[in-house]
């Protein structure tokens, strides 16, 4: 659940480390006093700022929204890989919904089979073959279902706001993962968070005593994590980078293998009745759908909403939705938030932000340092140099000039 292309490559430029506003002059009044720059606020700017503020609520919503829906259907329809099965299939959309972009943006309009070609370079020199299909795409959509269903299962466990919370750990571990695996730069900062979302996972199994019921969901929701960060580190291991209609062709594919070969999984679980209803009359077909959409939205956002704002914008979004599933818990269950479950939370919280910093941050927090120091000189030798005061008058008319 909440899974995304790895690795995109941004179609635009990224900013540089350090406050996105240039550094202006500094000019002197005719008084002689430094004139502070002004920093103003041009369309293009708020533009994006409010496009940025819609992402971060969208993310939000959706996510928050289609937790708290999964929880609904369950209390009806007790099937949650035939929910997940169900909702994957949505994600055929991906593609047809990115081409309707292209059409109504891109001032080149190609057609669909032109488009399908241009979009198929992420698999090879050879395309979306047969062979590609089952080495490259196949053990994703194994780890897409992995992901989704261990995350429904542990909505049946536990409450809502200690599944999203914990999902959040899946950072820590894409972290851990692609320092180990893709030999990323390390970051102690990283690792500091990487051990505060372990302290958060073990706090939050103590919050409830250690039961068997809630600790089997803590292990589902751990689980998800895990083979979420999995997927998105084998992504950019093997298949790198991937631009936007490519990321949306990618996740097109995984519903087709989601169609062709885990449709046979639900029918044997009904059969069995390990996932069974009385009746496909009484199915709430409403929830399944509401669902579907939320976390088809959700992705959709996730995965192209860094066109108008960062992916760490869109990634706070998340961190969002945790306060929401809290408040909606806490009127429609009988979730307690005791002392040790408020601080799993925000250990849990504080370690998702810290591995949102970029890996420049240290620059970028020198560089402001800096810039904070330089203007508190500038506002020193500006009141002592007022031309106000009489003694600095004299001063100056007694100064004599050599300049002609």
């Amino acid at each position: 659940m909440g899974l995304e292309a790895m690795g995109r490559r941004e179609e635009r430029p990224r900013d540089p480390p350090g406050p996105a506003e240039p550094r202006r002059r500094r000019g002197r009044r005719p008084g002689g006093k430094t004139s502070r720059p002004r920093w103003t606020c041009s369309r293009a700017r708020l533009k994006k700022t409010l496009w940025g503020v819609a992402v971060v609520l969208c993310v939000c919503a959706s996510w928050a929204g289609s937790t708290q829906l999964a929880k609904v259907t369950f209390r009806t329809f007790d099937a949650p890989f035939t929910l997940t099965w169900f909702a994957t299939n949505w994600n055929f959309l991906f593609f047809p919904l990115y081409y309707v972009g292209h059409v109504c943006q891109s001032a080149e309009k190609q057609s669909v089979k032109q488009r399908y070609r241009d979009c198929c370079g992420l698999f090879g020199e050879n395309g979306l073959t047969l062979k590609v299909f089952f080495t490259k795409a196949a053990p994703f959509g194994v780890l897409w279902t992995l992901t989704n269903y261990l995350y429904l299962h542990a909505i049946k466990k536990i409450n809502t706001t200690d599944v999203s919370v914990l999902f959040c750990c899946n950072k820590a571990f894409v972290f851990l993962l692609s320092w180990t695996v893709l030999r990323d730069r390390f970051m102690g900062v990283r690792i500091v968070a990487a051990i505060l979302a372990i302290a958060g996972i073990v706090m939050m199994t103590y919050a409830d005593g250690f039961h068997s019921h809630s600790v089997i969901g803590i292990a589902l929701v751990v689980g998800s994590a895990s083979t979420s960060a999995l997927y998105k580190v084998l992504f950019k291991l093997l298949l790198g980078s991937a631009q936007f209609g490519e990321a949306a062709l990618f996740l097109s594919v995984l519903a087709v293998f989601n169609l062709l070969f885990v449709t046979g999984v639900p029918v044997v679980l009904y059969f069995t009745k390990v996932e069974h209803w009385s009746s496909f009359a009484d199915v709430p077909w409403g929830s399944l759908c509401g669902f579907s959409l939320l976390l088809l939205t959700f992705n959709v956002v996730l995965n192209f909403g860094i066109a108008v704002t960062s992916p760490t914008l869109m990634s706070l979004g998340i961190v969002l939705s945790v306060p929401v599933n809290a408040v909606v818990d806490r009127y429609t269950s009988e979730i307690v938030f005791n002392g040790v479950r408020v601080v799993a939370i925000a250990i849990i919280g504080l370690g998702f932000l810290l591995l949102l910093l970029p890996e420049e941050w240290d620059l970028w927090l020198i560089g402001l340092l800096t810039r904070l120091k330089v203007r508190k000189k500038d506002e020193a030798a500006e009141a002592a140099g007022d031309p106000g005061s009489a003694p600095l008058g004299r001063s100056r008319r007694a100064r004599p000039s050599f300049a002609r």
